[in-house]
């Protein structure tokens, strides 16, 4: 595989942002002044105590924070019914494109007196020991994510439960997070088996495990990929026309830990997949694609990423799972920041385009889908069943109404919160472009405006274009 120059020129600037921004993780901005410091007035909104959005301050004892490995840092999280959690924490930045924002995400989990992991609940969600706060920045919105992960857990398939809160880093205001639960195997998030070293034939062989579509991780851009940490598709993508290829990156078990029986069983089973579905007999039920994969779960995917026009859908942050004696399963969905018309590239802005059909619009981008969506959509029963759960869906979880009244719920906890004023106080960036907007909104109206009706849009083209596959 090469890097086009586009993917390179993108990848360096990123690179480049990182590391200047490295020496300014403090939270404090180029003018050496914190931004909760530079508007400290404009920030004091009067709120009502009871709507205050659940308050995280987090004490490094003057580290930085960096991006790998975690620090040590204590963290308290305060709700209007009282201190939800006080205890020890390790964080971290993470996020790859999204590091070139001085408003960072971070990763962490929850340590005890030994600095040992330690399974918590936090905010009422399921005790665990990692969970991410994440940054809304170029998504001025600041609901895209939370938005299309409700939906996908309203129509049954989980993805991470989220919130919103406020953080505060050493006594410096950072804005509006979403609180969210990392993706992992565990019984209250990816729930496949849990698969030992020492279960490396017969039954015990077969599951669970994870995958990624995904940049990897290192140095190089996100392209240092490597027989350790995955491996790679025998089918070229499809439309592609720089020699890219498709790599699975093994998500649980680790690279660092999965042996080399379940990298061949897993790396197998996906073969027999892709070889299934490019036969003549794609379609059979018995020998096709149909014995390898949880169609419905493929089906949702789809929905899910068309819906919102995802133009990272199916190619990068993209999670697959195999539990013991199960088939091949879609998902969890994950990072729609650049999803609902926030990309102004390769169509990511338009209303009008099929997400899956990416590698026709971009067919040099690094980074490609896998042939499976063409080759899905051939197969008459597939269509069926899409158009099938798609009509479902337009009646409820996925109507206009329906759809436009969770903004308007998750704005309405924003706004009497003050939050929406004291973020974009603190970050001014309304009537900014930011990489990558379509849309520049002067007002946070404007862009939520613009996101309504951006998926009013959508769902009008999506309706005639689905009747018409």
């Amino acid at each position: 595989m090469r890097l086009n120059n586009y993917s390179i020129a993108r990848s360096c600037l990123v690179v480049l942002l990182v590391i200047l921004v490295s020496l300014n993780l403090s939270c404090i901005n180029d003018d050496g002044i914190s931004p909760s410091t530079e508007q400290e007035e404009e920030n004091y909104i009067q709120v009502n105590p009871e709507d205050r959005l659940p308050q995280v301050s987090i004490n490094t004892n003057g580290a930085l924070i960096v991006d790998e490995p975690k620090i040590n840092a204590q963290m308290v999280i305060n709700t209007p019914s009282g201190v939800d959690f006080e205890g020890k924490i390790g964080i971290e930045i993470r996020g790859k494109s999204s590091q070139m924002f001085p408003k960072k995400s971070f990763g962490f989990e929850t340590r005890d007196a030994d600095d040992e992991d330690l399974d918590v609940s936090l905010l009422g969600l399921p005790e665990e020991s990692d969970w991410i706060f994440y940054a809304p920045y170029s998504d001025k919105s600041l609901i895209r994510n939370k938005l299309i992960y409700d939906l996908s857990n309203e129509i049954g398939r989980y993805a991470s439960r989220s919130q919103f809160v406020e953080v505060t880093i050493n006594d410096f205001y950072q804005g509006v997070y979403v609180f969210m639960e990392k993706l992992k195997r565990d019984s209250e998030r990816i729930d496949v088996n849990k698969l030992s070293e020492d279960e490396i034939s017969g039954e015990d062989l077969t599951g669970g495990y994870i995958l990624k579509i995904d940049k990897a991780d290192g140095p190089n851009f996100g392209t240092d990929y490597t027989d350790f940490n995955s491996f790679l598709s025998l089918y070229e993508p499809n439309n592609s026309n720089a020699g890219q290829s498709i790599r699975f990156l093994y998500e649980y078990p680790k690279e660092e830990d999965i042996t080399s029986e379940q990298k061949i069983y897993i790396s197998d089973y996906i073969e027999q997949f892709e070889d299934a579905l490019a036969s003549d007999d794609f379609a059979n039920p018995t020998i096709g694609y149909a014995a390898f994969i949880d169609t419905g779960s493929f089906i949702d995917f789809f929905l899910l990423n068309e819906l919102s026009n995802n133009v990272d859908g199916y190619r990068l942050s993209t999670f697959l799972q195999k539990d013991k004696n199960g088939k091949l399963q879609m998902g969890p969905i994950w990072d729609f920041n650049l999803a609902f018309g926030n990309a102004d590239y390769c169509g990511g802005g338009e209303t009008n385009v099929w997400a899956y059909k990416f590698n026709e619009r971009c067919s040099d981008d690094f980074w490609q889908i896998p042939f499976w969506w063409d080759r899905l959509l051939q197969d008459p029963a597939f269509v069926n069943q899409v158009k099938e759960r798609w009509n479902t869906l337009r009646s409820g979880t996925f109507s206009q109404t329906a759809i436009h009244s969770k903004i308007d719920a998750d704005i309405d906890i924003l706004t009497k919160a003050g939050a929406i004023n004291t973020n974009f106080n603190t970050w001014r960036i309304l009537g900014t472009y930011v990489w990558p907007n379509n849309f520049v909104g002067s007002s946070h109206n404007e862009e939520l405006e613009y996101l309504k009706g951006w998926i009013a849009d959508r769902l009008t083209w999506l309706d005639g274009a689905i009747a018409a596959l």
